[in-house]
C-alpha cells in the first residue's frame, strides 16, 4: 500500500481569494507553538528574509485560519517569484492555480 502524498487535500486548505490574505503588513510577528515549535518564532516583516521565513512556515506547516491571519496578499504577491522557490512542488502548484499566482520566477 502507497503512502499518501504530502501534497494530497493541498488545494482545500488554500484560501479562495487573495482577500482573504489579511494578515500584518508590518511590524514583529509572533508566531505560534503550532506553526514556530523550535527555532525562530518572531519575524520583522521590514526584514526581506524574515518576511519569507515566516512565510514559507505559514504556507507548509498551517491551516486555511493561520494563512488568513498571518499572510498579507500584497506580501504575498509581491514576494512569490522568490518565496515559490523555497516551497515544494505540490506548494507552488496548488497556491499558484487557486489564486492565479505567476508560475515565472525573477531571471
Amino acid at each position: 500500500m502507497a503512502l499518501p502524498s504530502i501534497y494530497e487535500g493541498l488545494e482545500e486548505k488554500v484560501p479562495d481569494s487573495l482577500d482573504d490574505l489579511r494578515g500584518p503588513v508590518d511590524g514583529v510577528v509572533a508566531l505560534p507553538p503550532h506553526l514556530a515549535w523550535s527555532g525562530l518564532t518572531e519575524f520583522d516583516l521590514s526584514n526581506f528574509k524574515l518576511r519569507l521565513s515566516m512565510y514559507k512556515i505559514v504556507i507548509t506547516a498551517g491551516q486555511r485560519a493561520d494563512y488568513e491571519a498571518y499572510l498579507n496578499a500584497d506580501h504575498l504577491v509581491t514576494d512569490w517569484p522568490l518565496l515559490r522557490k523555497g516551497l515544494g512542488r505540490g506548494y507552488r502548484q496548488a497556491w499558484e492555480q487557486k489564486l492565479a499566482l505567476p508560475r515565472e520566477t525573477l531571471a
